[in-house]
């Protein structure tokens, strides 16, 4: 083999020493101390009609939490958040609050920066989770069995809810831990997986919850013998498509879907996983820009980001492309793959063709190309929800692609609800949370007999 072909398939593992992996995926944002806590809470002007808590999709008396943290009283910071968001200690590190939260603080001036409102709700809830405190408690149980499909932020946020209010609930989970995205999606350098599983078991120490893990619907389980068995099913499904290229070579070694990589990231060890000398990262969203910049913190020399249209359509915000700059990624816009080059061992390279804004806000090909070497590409195009695991004689009603539901989280179905990525909206943890939170509520009001809320 020439030499030129050896530098094409240079993937290793342990490209750098366990030291420099470790430095490399530390806390992106060191969590606040007590001080610095104080004092970035005494910046807070506790707004009347506070504009961050109408950006908040859970709705957190944010004002409220950071008068208390002001005040000394960091468990009860911790239980406004979490009264509202169960999942508060992953949101406040992985939300975007640059787009919600602060974007909207009345700080964030051209002469201030934004209260920041995360690194405040980390602070918070990570004392509470450290404590191992359960401040909520379950009320007397109704009688009522629910089951919940998923376990991820959806599905843990409905149960943990409707188990306050006294259901039994069983929760069904595809693979062997619970957690969803927070496990298996998140950037380990956002947050590590010990923070994911500790916010899990404090969930489920409300108690009333079973989890069974390694249960796939549509494999182990089936939609219409759960409507049977239980009063009431919650769909928490999550994204289980993953989108493709649809070019030759696509399933050529070395290319990988990057939802897929980012899991193996977040179970595996660093050290050994298999990391190429030069990377192409094909996509434009948070996912595309959390594969490019964790390669690059593994020791990859070059990571190259391109995206089809500009980085103002990007749907990774300018906080996250920024993040994948300073890291080493160069991100490329207005072009997209057009030929996919492999061997018999694999990837060599990549061909883009230049794009153009179209007129209509979508990009179409100008007939000029380039190419980039690559012995590894990522694909992070876009995922979807793929209903193939409900049964057709109980299919919800579907709509673009999503379940249809209601303001209330219900489906077609007159049992069955549903949230989270396999519904329409925003695909962010916060709006699966609440999209968990009132289904919960709505199911609880339809099982006892309560008038709905107005």
């Amino acid at each position: 083999m020439s030499q030129k072909q050896n530098m094409r398939h240079d993937v290793r593992a342990g490209r750098l020493s366990a030291a420099d992996i470790e430095r490399n995926y530390a806390d992106l944002h060191p969590p606040f101390n007590p001080h610095q806590a104080a004092v970035e809470a005494a910046r807070c002007l506790f707004c009347h009609d506070a504009p961050c808590t109408e950006a908040c999709p859970t709705g957190i008396d944010i004002p409220g939490f950071i008068r208390k943290i002001s005040t000394g009283n960091t468990r009860g910071a911790a239980v406004t958040i979490l009264s509202e968001n169960i999942m508060g200690a992953t949101c406040a590190t992985v939300c975007p609050v640059e787009e919600l939260c602060e974007e909207v603080c009345v700080r964030n001036t051209a002469e201030d920066q934004p209260v920041r409102i995360g690194r405040l709700q980390r602070f918070a809830t990570d004392d509470l989770l450290a404590r191992g405190a359960q401040p909520f408690e379950r009320q007397a149980y109704s009688g009522k069995r629910i089951a919940v499909v998923g376990a991820g932020p959806a599905g843990l946020s409905c149960a943990h809810r409707l188990a306050m209010a006294g259901h039994a609930v069983t929760v069904f989970e595809a693979r062997d831990k619970s957690g969803g995205l927070n496990e298996y999606g998140i950037a380990a350098y956002k947050m590590p997986q010990e923070r994911a599983a500790r916010e899990v078991g404090f969930i489920l120490g409300i108690g009333g919850i079973e989890v069974r893990n390694n249960v796939r619907l549509g494999r182990d389980v089936r939609l219409a013998d759960l409507r049977q068995e239980y009063d009431a099913v919650f769909l928490g499904l999550g994204h289980n498509g993953v989108n493709r290229l649809r070019l030759a070579a696509e399933d050529a070694a070395g290319v990988h879907n990057a939802v897929d990589y980012i899991a193996r990231i977040r179970q595996e060890d660093l050290a050994a996983l298999p990391v190429g000398r030069r990377v192409v990262v094909v996509g434009g969203g948070n996912t595309a820009i959390d594969i490019a910049v964790q390669i690059k913190k593994l020791g990859a020399e070059y990571v190259t980001l391109v995206y089809r249209r500009g980085p103002v359509q990007m749907s990774a915000t300018a906080y996250e492309q920024e993040v994948a700059q300073t890291n080493g990624v160069l991100i490329k816009t207005w072009a997209r793959p057009s030929t996919l080059e492999a061997d018999d061992e694999g990837i060599t390279a990549v061909t883009f063709e230049y794009t153009r804004d179209n007129g209509e806000g979508g990009a179409e090909g100008t007939g000029e190309f380039f190419t980039l070497e690559a012995d590894q590409v990522f694909k992070a195009i876009g995922q979807g929800f793929d209903p193939a695991a409900l049964e057709t004689e109980d299919l919800p009603a579907i709509e673009d692609g999503r379940i249809r539901v209601d303001a209330e989280r219900r489906t077609s179905l007159p049992d069955v609800w549903a949230g989270g990525d396999c519904v329409a909206g925003r695909d962010l943890t916060v709006v699966a949370v609440q999209d968990g939170k009132l289904a919960a509520e709505s199911i609880d009001r339809t099982l006892m007999g309560a008038a709905p809320a107005s």
